[in-house]
């Protein structure tokens, strides 16, 4: 019976170690699913921009516009830092390219962060 006593207050004290460790490893792999899905988001924008912007009789800029509307709608403007269209050359085809920047926090979406850029491609109409 001395030794039931002896374990009192034992499993706050197991609860407490382990969520020492738990907690933060979820939070972690949350966070990780948080920057693929912004990733994933951008990328899939950009690259619908590119190829709104590679219609005959439209330019870059259309593009650009384009892919503000699909990430306003989705994410947050804060993390979206600039985004570009450009008309490149790539093996003599023309080809649009759709660049964003942009930023993502280390700890949610608040806090000091990393920067990257997600691009999306498509091969120009040229009518001919």
């Amino acid at each position: 019976m001395s030794n039931r006593r002896d374990e009192r207050g034992a499993a706050v004290v197991d609860f407490v170690l382990v969520s020492m460790l738990v907690v933060p490893l979820f939070l972690g792999v949350l966070q990780v699913g948080l920057f693929l899905y912004v990733r994933n988001t951008m990328t899939a924008a950009a690259s619908e921009g590119a190829h709104y912007a590679a219609v005959l009789n439209r330019e870059p800029a259309d593009g650009e516009e384009r892919t503000r509307e699909l990430v306003a709608g989705v994410i947050s403007d804060d993390l979206v830092e600039s985004v570009t269209g450009e008309e490149i050359d790539l093996d003599g085809q023309p080809v649009v390219r759709v660049v964003i920047k942009a930023h993502m926090p280390a700890l949610g979406l608040w806090g000091p962060g990393f920067a990257f850029d997600v691009e999306g491609h498509a091969i120009k109409e040229t009518g001919e």
